[in-house]
């Protein structure tokens, strides 16, 4: 496998910096108001994964922990498709002539990528057109937020490649979204999920025009980097870490979450707006 060497390292470069970051395996923009949207760009082969792109977009969600001026993540692919996951020429044939440490090294690395995204602090939003597949769904999966289109096809393909559909938390991720059955039903066959399925199983968050998906949830990603951020990043910490707690052990953790959030300056202007009947402007600290 070859290793892929991230350009610079977010806590050698400018610390907090990411907006600025230039890829070399996928597009990325970030504005003003600190929505950045990362584009799957090889449309041509409805946007696969390569080795290096897991790699760098791993490193890239890992150093969004850091970031201070990238509030919120937008997912994206080019052409009319998210992913179609792992490229067969790129990726799958070379696996097949790989040793076990080798193997190990990839797998790893691949749920890394979910680990990084579920990690990161910013909320990501998906913006998932046509062809959403294997590694591609993972990472739809990943998000935090998910708005397909009608054309929108998402399948967990993993069997149709003689491989278990336990792949990147697959088995762990899917049946809290959309339940138990209905998620092994979809891993053991392989199945497409159509978008409509992905919408009355709570897959989807909504269902929009292709010519709008992107705007809509760059819309939506703009709202959320106007809230409160770090706030956000407590929400997203909480909905992860409480999956595996008790209810005692979620409440208790909630209050201390919240207590933390209470020594906030935006928790101060959320209050000193509303005694004014002012709208609040949260500045993420």
């Amino acid at each position: 496998m070859k290793h892929y060497v991230p350009d610079s390292n977010p806590m050698r470069s400018q610390y907090g910096a990411r907006a600025a970051y230039a890829p070399r395996h996928f597009a990325w923009q970030c504005d003003a108001e600190g929505v950045a949207t990362i584009t799957l760009n090889r449309p041509e082969r409805k946007n696969p994964l390569t080795f290096d792109s897991y790699a760098e977009l791993r490193d890239l969600f890992h150093g969004l922990r850091y970031a201070t001026d990238v509030k919120v993540v937008v997912v994206t692919g080019a052409g009319g498709n998210f992913c179609s996951g792992g490229d067969v020429h790129e990726i799958i044939g070379p696996l097949t002539k790989m040793s076990m440490p080798e193997l190990l090294e990839f797998t790893r690395m691949t749920g890394d990528l979910v680990k990084a995204m579920r990690g990161c602090p910013q909320p990501i939003v998906g913006a998932i057109d046509g062809v959403c597949a294997g590694a591609g769904a993972m990472m739809a999966l990943a998000c935090d937020l998910r708005y397909g289109t009608a054309a929108t096809q998402t399948a967990f393909l993993f069997t149709r490649v003689g491989l278990a559909g336990a792949d990147m938390g697959a088995c762990a991720l899917l049946p809290r979204m959309i339940g138990q059955g209905r998620a092994s039903e979809l891993l053991f066959t392989g199945r497409a999920m159509n978008a409509q399925e992905g919408l009355v199983w709570g897959f989807f968050n909504a269902l929009h025009d292709s010519s709008e998906l992107l705007a809509r949830a760059q819309d939506v990603a703009r709202k959320l980097a106007a809230g409160p951020t770090f706030a956000h990043g407590m929400t997203k910490t909480m909905l992860g870490q409480e999956w595996s707690m008790t209810i005692e052990q979620a409440i208790e953790a909630e209050a201390q979450a919240q207590a933390i959030c209470m020594q906030t300056q935006d928790f101060r202007r959320a209050y000193e707006a509303f005694a004014a009947r002012q709208k609040p402007v949260f500045g993420g600290d």
